[in-house]
């Protein structure tokens, strides 16, 4: 990874955090919550790029289309968040496996 790409990444990252500001507060809470549970589950694919920005994206257009954030998201915020990313393997999953993989081959 160059300097160049660290650079573009911070001005990606930036212009995201821009736009999760620009949300009105109930969406802003629920996206921080989500995030903060997908920074801990750690979704494998995540570093594409394209789970957060696409949840952003999301609310913005459910705020501009005037719903209210519980109407996207349902009452249960988890259940939304795990839903999102139910096929996706989680960096959890990959220590659980190593976890079961170890003790089996230690009891070989």
């Amino acid at each position: 990874m160059s300097i160049r790409d660290v650079i573009e990444g911070k001005k990606q990252w930036r212009a995201h955090v821009a736009r999760v500001k620009a949300l009105p507060s109930d969406y802003r809470v629920v996206y921080e919550e989500i995030q903060k549970y997908y920074f801990k589950v750690g979704p494998v694919g995540m570093e594409d790029g394209t789970l957060l920005p696409g949840l952003v994206e999301f609310f913005e257009q459910g705020a501009a289309d005037g719903k209210s954030v519980r109407e996207l998201v349902g009452e249960d915020v988890a259940a939304f968040a795990d839903e999102l990313i139910a096929d996706t393997p989680t960096y959890a999953d990959r220590y659980r496996e190593s976890l079961a993989g170890g003790a089996g081959a230690a009891e070989a």
